[in-house]
């Protein structure tokens, strides 16, 4: 008999790494080519055959709430339960005890990104059912990471919560399987210095209990959007698999080349658009460049600009300013060019001075 699966889907937290963008807006729901990551992550769980989803809340569920609503468009059923603080992975667990009861679960982060999805991944643990599974992916800089350290056979025998003086370069994913087994850890584990109730700590108490834990290192790609430069190459990554779809109106005198999406409504006037790009719903696009790896959302403004390897989120305008590349702009932004200073020097200069001054 195949044991019946849950997801616990983490949706809060404050987003610190993406301010100033999540002072304003979720970062789970900050869009990667024009859909938020969130909704990347809720999709590939309905792909792996799971329908009953726990969302854990925080201080933005009013908007997380807002855009997935009851689940239903992703085939899903969803469940918010709030937690009041962000007090760390385990005690999202502990949150959610009544509704998990004793049911099988992935932990999945909301603002991960697994390309390729997580099927193979929950039909292997449902096959092999150990007490838990970890990813691990090998990353250039373990210190910002949960960290894993394998014996030679590849078993899972310490973890660590970004430690100073990392045993490997393996670093966890933010996706994690787990049977019943799980409950008792997360009671077990008492506050990180961070004053946090870590999951490594929780997945730790299970390695020292000689519980099953085991591993799955991913060769694929995966990133943590926690940050813009990482939310910029999530973006790069999903627009090189587009496909090219002009919905919208493109005149004469404008160009689109490759991999370029034009939504319905969208308007290309006197501009070239270089793909791998979409351009969203009710946006204007005149007398300007859009180069590649760059998604511009719904109801914007691009006049007499040049625009690149950037994301601009919905009702902002960027007009006349030159070049943009490898920016993530918010919603409802205006760019446009300072005014012009007159060019002048002042100084205050010491007896005896010697200045050269480059005019």
């Amino acid at each position: 008999m195949v044991s019946r699966m849950k997801a616990l889907v983490l949706s809060g937290g404050a987003g610190t790494r993406l301010r100033p963008i999540t002072h304003t807006s979720a970062k789970q729901l900050v869009p990667v080519a024009n859909k938020p990551v969130l909704f990347y992550g809720l999709e590939s769980l309905a792909d792996a055959g799971i329908t009953d989803v726990g969302m854990i809340v925080g201080d933005t569920a009013a908007e997380i709430e807002d855009a997935v609503g009851d689940g239903s468009k992703f085939g899903l059923r969803v469940t918010y339960i709030p937690q009041e603080q962000p007090l760390g992975l385990a005690h999202a667990v502990r949150v959610a005890r009544d509704w998990l009861g004793d049911d099988d679960f992935v932990m999945y982060l909301g603002d991960n990104f697994v390309v390729g999805g997580i099927r193979g991944l929950v039909e292997e643990f449902r096959r092999r059912r150990p007490d838990a599974q970890i990813l691990l992916t090998r990353v250039a800089d373990p210190r910002s990471f949960g960290v894993a350290e394998l014996d030679p056979s590849g078993r899972v025998i310490g973890l660590e919560e970004k430690p100073d003086d990392p045993k490997s370069d393996l670093a966890l994913v933010g996706v994690y399987l787990f049977t019943p087994a799980v409950h008792e850890a997360v009671r077990a584990v008492t506050p990180s210095w961070r004053g946090e109730l870590e999951i490594t700590h929780a997945i730790q108490h299970l390695i020292d209990t000689h519980a099953d834990v085991r591993c799955t290192v991913i060769q694929g790609y995966w990133k943590d959007t926690g940050n813009v430069v990482d939310m910029l190459e999530v973006n790069r990554t999903v627009l090189e698999g587009v496909e090219r779809r002009i919905d919208g109106d493109v005149d004469d005198r404008s160009e689109t080349i490759g991999r370029v999406v034009v939504e319905e409504g969208a308007r290309i006037v006197h501009s070239r658009i270089v793909g791998p790009a979409v351009i969203g719903a009710g946006t204007v696009v005149r007398d300007s460049y859009v180069g590649p790896f760059t998604s511009v959302a719904e109801n914007c403004r691009i006049t007499d600009s040049e625009l690149e390897f950037s994301i601009v989120l919905r009702d902002s305008s960027i007009d006349g300013v030159g070049r943009i590349e490898s920016s993530l702009i918010g919603r409802h932004v205006e760019v446009t060019p300072a005014p012009g200073v007159p060019s002048a020097h002042r100084f205050v200069l010491g007896d005896h001075s010697k200045v050269q001054i480059h005019s």
